[in-house]
């Protein structure tokens, strides 16, 4: 259910204001927490999630890296760069430094230059700050040059649990939402009862709008990445935390309805969630397949296991999740 905050109170800074504190989970783990939400994943969470595998087909949510990906220079962001650094073009033409091997031996080699939240990611929780703070109150200048000495990735080396899927467009009768179509709290529970589950202690909660497949296929995108968007209301900042949800991810570039519902502010729901809740958050994730999976299927829940890569001091990473049913 949803409080009196979230549906009846009109979307101002004095209501930020208040989310901002009601949700904060500062402290809430001990002072040198650097986990979030992530800590609402327990082992019996985890064995519960185990459970629900059942036809043991596989689904990924990873957009493909590659040049074809809906970054544009906005933000400063470009799309990944991959590089041949040994090919077998080289090897056919005796170019390669085993060329006397005996037994003909020869090799390829690559490199990739990309941003790290410019496709499938996570974002650290030392990716946003408010105020001079991240998250627990740790002073953003933990965040470096030389990377994040707090908030870092790799605080989450591991992310497993139960995973929910909420498909608005198909609650809505829809393709897809519109830009600048915001998600209330009452859409996710209409989600949730449309779909039959619940919500539960330490869920990953993956909310598809279809505005990657409306725009993925258009001449770059048709704005994508970092314009307006579909996306999630303030006001579904308490229904996150009342519900101990340990992640949230969709299939928008910044989780958030764009424009955004304050003015002359940037993604404040980032500043609920990430800097005061703790909660990690997903962007640009592919779940048309898994929308397909569980429409055939009937069922919206499933093993969720999507740890991000490692990069130590990273304020955020890519991953290929993946929905186990």
């Amino acid at each position: 259910m949803t409080t009196e905050s979230t549906t009846s109170r009109e979307i101002t800074v004095e209501l930020f204001e208040s989310l901002y504190e009601s949700c904060s989970n500062w402290g809430r783990w001990g002072t040198d927490d650097q986990r979030g939400t992530l800590n609402y994943i327990t082992p019996e969470v985890i064995q519960k999630a185990a459970s629900l595998v059942r036809s043991g087909k596989a689904v990924s949510l990873q957009l493909p890296i590659d040049a074809d990906g809906p970054q544009t220079g906005n933000l400063g962001r470009v799309n990944p760069i991959h590089q041949m650094t040994a090919t077998g073009t080289d090897h056919v033409n005796g170019a390669q430094i085993f060329e006397g091997d005996s037994l003909g031996f020869g090799f390829a080699d690559d490199s990739i230059f990309m941003f790290l939240q410019g496709g499938t990611q996570w974002d650290a929780l030392g990716h946003v700050f408010r105020n001079g703070k991240m998250y627990n109150g740790f002073s953003a200048s933990e965040v470096t040059a030389q990377g994040a000495k707090r908030g870092g990735v790799e605080n989450m080396p591991t992310v497993v649990s139960r995973g929910v899927l909420l498909d608005l467009p198909a609650v809505k009768g829809k393709s897809h939402l519109s830009p600048g179509e915001a998600i209330t709290p009452e859409d996710l529970d209409e989600a949730c009862t449309f779909h039959n589950v619940t919500i539960e202690p330490g869920d990953v909660v993956l909310i598809r709008t279809g505005d990657m497949a409306a725009r993925r296929d258009l001449p770059q995108w048709d704005g994508y990445s970092g314009g307006d968007a579909p996306g999630l209301s303030l006001r579904t900042a308490s229904w996150f935390h009342e519900k101990k949800v340990a992640a949230i991810a969709t299939d928008t570039w910044g989780a958030e309805v764009r424009p955004n519902e304050l003015e002359a502010s940037f993604q404040p729901l980032h500043l609920i969630l990430i800097v005061s809740m703790g909660l990690l958050v997903g962007e640009i994730w592919e779940l048309d397949s898994l929308a397909a999976e569980c429409a055939a299927d009937g069922r919206y829940e499933f093993l969720f296991v999507g740890p991000p890569l490692v990069i130590p001091g990273a304020v955020g990473a890519p991953l290929n999740p993946q929905a186990i049913k």
